[in-house]
């Protein structure tokens, strides 16, 4: 309601708040939206299978995630002040002041892409949880977290994702407190935990998983560009677009890693307590771990927060999602005039009823929609953002090359199985570096295309 109010009634305000966001609201919105429901059920469920090894998707995650906020994310802010920038793909195609319409229209596609079937994880997360802990029908959870998407983006767009982000922050936040806190309780303290654990089985307190050579490096490698693939995430860099100035960027970084080491952490230690309460069988969906627990150990009243706040996390997600697809659908395949709100809107509606189609007709698990759909985004963004914040300057066709290969490769290495020697999105990320390397050599830059402009027609 109160985004609502504030909002100026622009496609433009719809899009990116003006880009007038201050820095802790931007912090908590971002690392909202990067801990989605994929926490509460991915990651948890992950860490209940294999153990303490999983602490590496954080480690590497945080790492990367770093590395590209120190590398890209400032000058990224700088770029996003022009009055003409309120999508990723228009970020991308104009970023040295050139019109490069057909890689606008490509990253436009693959946002759409990529994000609808990212906002299928978070629908079917919630979708999960709901099942667990009420017993209604699996697809009861993701209709009604569609609805409340659509009421959030109606309400005031992107200002409204970023402001219900932040308080949703601090529920998802208490809810995991309150689930280790029980944990710990049932098992009489941390005295009794870790002796507990070593009994699992004899390698679920390795810190890596069961391989040999190189393959560790490797596996921590992959998840420190994993991390750095936030960069390529449009519902994420938007916060970045929307930030009041470029000097605001180091408070919100403060913000922003100070909740993800916390949260990541006490989502290590759930799954950890949950396997030592509920133990595996066969018919166990580890996803299924956390909601579980909840309705075994909790009262009424905290099973309320519990579901607030996995609610939260799904939320504070999917509304970015569709706000990006929408800006991407509506900014990057316009013509000469672009839609004014009541049809970027309606594109908002079209886009929540495309991704709630697919989380019912979806059989894969939400960690691996997430990681697909992330590890893509990624792939086809993260090397040209970050040539362009070391003032590379690839022409169109080098930049459309650098994103179809990275998607590529990224395909391939998982249709091949390659994805246990290394997380795709590495050697995804470096062919998309080595394209530019080889374009660069071929004269594909715009000091050799006689203009700033230049583009492919």
């Amino acid at each position: 309601m109160l985004s609502a109010l504030k909002s100026k009634g622009s496609a433009e305000d719809y899009l990116t708040a003006g880009k007038s966001v201050p820095a802790w609201l931007a912090g908590l919105s971002a690392v909202a939206t990067n801990n989605s429901g994929f926490m509460f059920i991915g990651m948890i469920g992950l860490t209940y299978s294999t153990g303490l090894s999983s602490i590496w998707l954080m480690l590497g995650w945080i790492a990367g995630d770093l590395a590209a906020s120190l590398s890209i994310m400032r000058r990224l802010r700088e770029v996003s002040a022009s009055p003409g920038i309120h999508s990723f793909g228009a970020l991308l195609a104009r970023w040295h002041d050139t019109d490069f319409r057909w890689l606008q229209r490509l990253a436009g596609a693959l946002t759409i892409l990529f994000l609808g079937a990212y906002s299928a994880a978070q629908l079917k997360a919630g979708s999960k949880a709901l099942h667990v802990l009420f017993g209604w029908d699996a697809s009861t959870g993701a209709l009604i977290g569609a609805v409340m998407v659509i009421l959030y983006c109606f309400a005031g767009g992107i200002r409204a994702s970023i402001w219900t982000d932040a308080a949703q922050s601090f529920v998802m936040l208490a809810a995991m407190l309150v689930m280790v806190f029980t944990g710990l309780q049932q098992l009489d303290g941390f005295g009794g935990v870790y002796p507990a654990l070593l009994q699992v089985s004899p390698t679920y307190m390795n810190w890596f998983p069961e391989t040999d050579g190189w393959r560790p490096v490797l596996f921590v490698l992959g998840w420190v560009f994993a991390g750095f693939g936030v960069a390529g995430q449009p519902h994420i860099v938007i916060r970045f677009v929307s930030l009041d100035h470029p000097q605001s960027i180091g408070r919100m970084r403060l913000y922003y890693y100070s909740w993800f080491v916390m949260f990541y952490s006490l989502t290590i230690a759930a799954g950890m307590l949950a396997r030592l309460l509920l133990p595996e069988s066969a018919a166990f969906d580890a996803e299924l771990a956390l909601p579980t627990l909840a309705m075994e150990m909790l009262p009424p009243v905290l099973i309320g927060l519990f579901l607030a706040g996995l609610f939260a996390a799904t939320m504070s997600t999917v509304d970015s999602l569709i706000i990006a697809c929408t800006a991407a659908f509506t900014r990057d395949f316009h013509g000469a005039r672009t839609p004014g709100i009541f049809i970027t809107k309606l594109v908002t509606l079209s886009v929540v009823a495309v991704a709630l189609g697919f989380a019912l007709s979806d059989s894969r698990s939400v960690l691996s929609l997430v990681l697909i759909s992330w590890g893509l985004l990624a792939s086809a963004f993260a090397p040209l953002l970050l040539v362009y914040a070391f003032d590379g300057k690839p022409d169109e066709k080098l930049a459309i090359s650098m994103l179809l290969v990275g998607v590529a490769v990224f395909l391939l290495w998982r249709h091949f199985g390659l994805s246990q020697l290394a997380n795709s999105i590495m050697p995804a990320m470096l062919s998309g570096m080595a394209m530019y390397a080889i374009g660069k050599t071929m004269g594909w830059t715009l000091e050799n295309t006689g203009g700033e402009r230049a583009g492919i027609l």
